[in-house]
């Protein structure tokens, strides 16, 4: 069953994907700073962090998912198992992780540490589908590690894991993406899930404007605990990290124990 999942979460996110590709192409939002060679060694950059995951995921990601998931601490069975057989606990479990999510990438920000890894992904210059996963590897297995925790003490199934990981990769791929939505199209899907002018703006090269909508799949909690940007998107806006610059594959897988 484990196999079955995992093959669909990738299809999914595969044809996902390559439609939103295509769509940046056709009808892009904003005009991407990377022309020529230089999109293609943009693209590689991602693209090589991204194989890094990719690796990683089997050897570390989904072995520690699996054990979490199957070591719960199995409370859920008090309640009688009848009770979470129903489809909204699947809704329950995505709010958990979700709100998880929420609060472990605004640690990412506060904490120094982290924020030398996380720091990889906000490098990037631009926004397009390749950002998505932009991450670095060392982030990805922390991330891991603590969510499992969260999976552990919260007894949630593989199921609603491998679900709630292939709607917020979605959910990603769409935020992250240089597609051309209208403002109040766009301003009328934020109000539930995280759009590209919402997500784009935790990527402004503006420290107050980073260290805001921390949110991958909901908007909710950005309202609620006060972390709404100030400003608005603009189409011309700089994106990265204040006072640094892109750097070299190299440079990235060797950030986190790089010199300030």
């Amino acid at each position: 069953m484990l196999y079955e999942l995992l093959n669909y979460k990738i299809a999914i996110l595969a044809v996902w994907a390559a439609l939103f590709f295509s769509i940046e192409v056709v009808a892009p939002k904003a005009r991407s700073p990377f022309q020529g060679f230089a999109r293609f060694k943009r693209w590689g950059r991602n693209f090589g962090l991204v194989g890094i995951n990719f690796v990683i995921s089997p050897l570390i990601v989904i072995p520690v998912t699996l054990w979490a998931s199957e070591a719960g601490f199995n409370w859920r069975s008090e309640f009688g198992a009848a009770f979470w057989d129903q489809t909204w606990t699947i809704l329950f479990d995505l709010l958990i992780l979700d709100f998880f999510i929420y609060w472990w990438h605004r640690l990412n920000h506060v904490v120094p540490f982290l924020w030398r890894f996380h720091e990889v992904h906000h490098l990037d210059e631009f926004l397009d589908v390749t950002s998505a996963t932009r991450f670095h590897f060392g982030e990805v297995i922390l991330s891991a590690l603590v969510r499992g925790g969260v999976i552990l003490v919260m007894d949630i199934p593989l199921a609603s894991v491998l679900i709630f990981e292939t709607v917020v990769l979605v959910c990603s791929i769409f935020h992250h993406s240089n597609i051309r939505i209208s403002d109040q199209v766009d301003r009328a899907i934020s109000k539930i899930i995280v759009t590209p002018n919402w997500h784009w703006m935790h990527h402004h090269a503006m420290r107050a404007d980073t260290d805001s909508h921390y949110g991958n799949l909901l908007t909710i909690w950005d309202r609620l605990f006060r972390s709404r940007a100030k400003n608005n998107r603009t189409v011309d806006m700089k994106m990265g990290v204040v006072g640094r610059k892109e750097k070299n594959f190299l440079q990235l897988i060797i950030r986190p124990i790089d010199a300030p």
